[in-house]
Formats: structure tokens, C-alpha cells, sequence
């Protein structure tokens, strides 16, 4: 054992522990608290620290159970328990049904409920012919005494603890039906287990205490200057712990941007610069919204529960707005005003109010329609939810970029520019290809597919010119181009990744040496 080594790496909190006792002495956290005046902490970690020198050993671990009082716990030593409540107040007011003595007393009706059985079987309280609690007339059982006392012993001590050590078996099997060990709050009392070590000093202590002596080393060696230490000049008559340079410094990691949340602003800035303004949106929205502004017909595939996430409570909003509900319902069933068929059914008044996650971002599109200038750009950025198998390209809640362009001199032409220029700007692709696409909400429509380095071609989005069934239905009576791409699937690109899962991972220092190419 290098013992000049040993001491040189001693801590002050272990110095005065070597030196104070022997290997003879037990020592536990609660003596050195006591005899050391030091923290429950500083006691553990001395301890921790002369276990990994070899300076100390443990002898014996004895497990330790404590009740501890809680809030409510105080409430029934001051104010009584619900089983003294209900007879006091039965006592008093006569036979009562339930819900009236749990108004009258002041107690939850499932409280009274359980306190209730308990007393009939100990036969201070029955139900008689009339449904109604009434006092028996017999003696308390010996668990209600039992309780208000252990109640005011926890309340009176000062770390509201009650040792089970020194509790009967009768209070032990009282105490225990008011004990949790979590969900404490609504519990009276909280139970808390504990573990009493008892350590000893090794025989290499004698050579230690022997090179502390000779070095002069006491443990008050100062470690830190303060302003108060300067200011007194109290520094100049202390002896100083030595500084050992060849430490490395802590880590320090400077504060930045998620790689991704970076990417984000940067789309948002690309498109801000280029004259589009930023629209958002609820994550709950009506299957209005989500599915019939857009001409999605009610019996669409996409309806289904396994491509849209429900919400349970509440199932449905409200109202739609109007005059857009019978704008939309007219186009869904004759097509209005629009100057189509329509789909041709009874457009369902009940089924358009139901509430899901936004499973498109085009619903935010669908939203800003009626509120449109023309000419006028728009974007947004929409996380959207629908069930998928997750894998390198598809996630179950995902992010998309929408917007739309209104104008009466827009055209298809000018759609694809945007759409390539989106492509190589913002994705950082290479390569871009459109290929024909349909969705029911716009026509002509076309998808454009980008190339991946390592997972090659996939689809960046869709994009087409909205139909009159939706923008007429809104009161916009222009050319309006609309697209929506996958912002997660262009994150790919310019992080040069290769697994949508790695947006968000959980791994801090792969996300930490991210960097984007923009």
C-alpha cells in the first residue's frame, strides 16, 4: 500500500475521521454526525471514500422500518380519525344514511363507506330498517385508542417518526393498515426502510495516522477561499490543502441547439425569406378539418381507426364554423357551388365534429383558406400522428412542412420550381424527380421524390393545385397551389443520417457532435 500516495488523495472529511478514532471504534453515519458534526452526506461519502482506499470495512448491515407521519397524519391527530368522525357525529345527530354523514362530518363517501363496514364488524355501528347508520351503543375497539395515540406520539416527535422496534404487536398491526410505502399522500402514515451500517477501521490505519502526524495534516486544512476568509484576512494564520495539477478539469459542455430543432429554424427562416408567412395549428382537431375542408370523403380509407389516433374524452368538438360546415357538406353531397358532383352521400353532421390528432399538416392549410390574401404565401410546420410501422423512413408521430400559394397567375409550372428548389435548398438533395400523384384534394397532383445517398430514392412529399370543392367551399375563388413535404425525411439530408428514429434519440452525445450541413 503506498501510504505517501494514500495521503496525498485524502479528503479532509476522511482526515478527521483517521484521526478521531480507532480500530476498535464502530462506527455508523449517525456517530459521525453527532461526534464530527457532519452531514448524513459528508458521513456517507467519507465512508464511500475510505472503503475505496481500503481504510475501512464494513462489519454488519441491520435493516431499519420508520412509519413516518404525514399531512393527513396530522389532520386525524389534531382533528380526529374518520371512524372517531362518524361516531361522534352519529352520536350526536342520530341514525343517518352515508351520504349524509359524510356532508356532515366532512369525509369523502368512499371514506365513510370503508370506515363504515370496519365499525359494523366491530359492532359499534349497524344499518338498520331504514338504510340509515346508527350508534350501537358499544365500546370503542381497542384499534381506535390504539390509533389516536400512535397519531399523537408521531405528531409530537421531531422527525414525525415512529420506530417499529418500539412499537407493541398491537400497534404494529394497527399502524400498518394506515402505512404505504408510495402514493404516501393519501396515507396517514408513509413507511420508510433504512439500512444501519456498522463500519470499522483496517489495520492499515496506523501507518496513515502515522504519515498525517508527521506531514502535519490536521483535516481543518483550508480548500477554498471565500470573500469572507479574504475579507477577515483569516486566510493568512490557515494552513492549505494541496492542489494536485494533475487532475483533469471537469467536462464542461456549453449550452446549444438540438441538431434538429436547428434544422427547423432554418426552414423557417429559408421560407421566411422567400415572402411566405407562418400559420399554426392545434394538435386536436375535428375530423372537419382534418378530413372535409379538404374533400376527403367520410368513407375515405384514410378515415379508418388504424390510420387516425381518436380521442377518447371528449369524442367530439362542440360546433363547426360557419357558413364553412355547410359550405363543405353541400360540396361532399352536390357539390355546392363549387361547380362539381360532388361524392354524392348524406354528408354526416355527427361524424364531422369528431375529435383526432392532425394526421396531415394539410389541415392547416384547410384552416388559413378563408382567411387568405390574394396573392398570398404560407407555411407551417405541423407534427402529425398516424399509425405507421416505424422504421429508417416512417415514424408513428412525424413532422411535416405545408404551405400554399394563392394567386390568380399561378400555375403548375410554378409549383414544380418550388418544389425542386425546396428539394436542393433546404433537403440538400442532388437529385429530384416528380412522378404523378393522387390525393383527393387537389388536382393535377404530383409527388416528388428525392435520392438518399444510403437509402435511396424515397418520397420528400406531395403537392398539387387545390380542387374548387375546397378552396370555393372557403370563399377563395383563385388558383391556389398547395404542397406538403416530410421536414423529417429533408432532416435526413442535411444531418447526414440514415434512421428517422436518430432525430430523437436518447443517445445526448451522439446528438452532441451532430452537426448539420447548412
Amino acid at each position: 500500500m503506498d501510504i505517501q500516495n494514500i495521503i496525498k488523495n485524502l479528503h479532509p472529511l476522511e482526515t478527521k475521521v483517521l484521526l478521531k478514532y480507532t480500530d476498535k471504534d464502530e462506527l455508523t453515519s449517525e456517530k459521525l454526525q453527532k461526534e464530527l458534526d457532519y452531514k448524513e452526506g459528508h458521513a456517507n461519502q467519507a465512508f464511500s471514500w475510505l472503503g475505496g482506499k481500503g481504510l475501512i470495512e464494513v462489519v454488519k448491515r441491520t435493516p431499519h422500518t420508520y412509519f413516518e407521519i404525514t399531512d393527513l397524519g396530522r389532520d386525524y391527530a389534531k382533528n380526529g380519525t374518520p371512524d372517531e368522525k362518524i361516531i361522534d357525529f352519529v352520536k350526536k345527530n342520530g341514525a343517518k344514511t352515508l351520504p349524509e354523514i359524510a356532508a356532515g362530518a366532512g369525509l369523502e363517501q368512499k371514506d365513510v363507506g370503508s370506515a363504515f363496514g370496519q365499525l359494523s364488524k366491530d359492532g359499534v355501528l349497524k344499518m338498520n330498517a331504514e338504510k340509515k347508520a346508527e350508534y350501537t351503543g358499544a365500546e370503542l375497539p381497542a384499534r381506535i385508542k390504539i390509533a389516536k395515540e400512535l397519531f399523537e406520539r408521531a405528531a409530537a416527535a421531531e422527525n414525525g417518526q415512529l420506530d417499529n422496534t418500539t412499537l407493541s404487536a398491537d400497534e404494529q398491526k394497527v399502524i400498518s393498515a394506515f402505512a404505504k410505502k408510495r402514493g404516501a399522500a393519501d396515507s396517514p402514515f408513509k413507511i420508510i426502510e433504512r439500512e444501519t451500517v456498522l463500519y470499522k477501521l483496517t489495520s492499515a490505519l496506523k501507518d496513515v495516522v502515522a504519515g498525517l502526524k508527521n506531514a502535519g495534516i490536521t483535516g481543518n486544512e483550508i480548500g477554498e477561499l471565500t470573500p469572507k476568509m479574504l475579507a477577515s484576512g483569516e486566510w493568512k494564520n490557515g494552513t492549505f490543502r494541496g492542489y494536485n495539477i494533475t487532475i483533469p478539469p471537469a467536462r464542461i459542455i456549453p449550452g446549444r441547439t438540438n441538431p434538429y430543432v436547428q434544422f427547423l429554424e432554418h426552414v423557417k427562416d429559408k421560407l421566411c425569406s422567400l415572402g411566405f408567412q407562418e400559420y399554426d395549428g392545434p394538435l386536436v382537431e375535428t375530423e372537419f378539418w382534418n378530413g372535409d375542408a379538404l374533400f376527403m370523403p367520410q368513407f375515405h380509407a384514410a378515415r379508418d381507426i388504424h390510420d387516425v389516433y381518436r380521442i377518447k374524452n371528449p369524442t367530439h368538438a362542440k360546433e363547426i364554423e360557419e357558413p364553412w360546415l355547410s359550405n363543405v357538406a353541400a360540396a361532399h353531397k352536390d357539390g355546392g357551388n363549387t361547380g362539381s358532383r360532388g361524392w354524392n352521400y348524406d354528408f354526416d353532421h355527427e361524424f364531422t365534429r369528431r375529435l383526432v390528432l392532425r394526421s396531415q399538416g394539410t389541415v392547416l392549410s384547410a384552416h388559413q383558406l378563408h382567411k387568405a390574401e390574394v396573392p398570398g404565401k404560407y407555411f407551417g410546420i405541423a407534427r402529425c400522428f398516424r399509425y405507421d410501422k416505424v422504421d429508417a423512413t416512417h415514424l408513428s408521430d412525424f413532422y411535416q412542412t405545408e404551405g400554399i400559394i394563392a394567386g390568380d397567375d399561378v400555375n403548375l409550372r410554378t409549383l414544380l420550381g418550388m418544389l425542386e428548389m425546396f428539394a436542393k435548398e433546404v433537403a440538400g438533395a442532388t437529385e429530384v424527380k416528380y412522378v404523378p400523384g393522387y390525393f383527393p384534394f387537389t388536382e393535377p397532383s404530383v409527388e416528388v421524390h428525392i435520392k438518399h445517398p444510403v437509402l435511396g430514392w424515397f418520397e420528400l412529399g406531395g403537392a398539387g393545385i387545390f380542387r374548387p370543392e375546397v378552396t370555393k367551399a372557403q370563399g377563395l375563388d383563385c388558383p391556389v397551389l398547395a404542397w406538403g413535404m416530410g421536414i423529417d425525411r429533408m432532416a435526413l439530408m442535411a444531418l447526414g443520417l440514415n434512421d428517422l428514429r436518430e432525430l430523437f434519440s436518447e443517445n445526448i452525445e451522439e446528438v452532441r457532435l451532430r452537426k448539420a450541413k447548412f
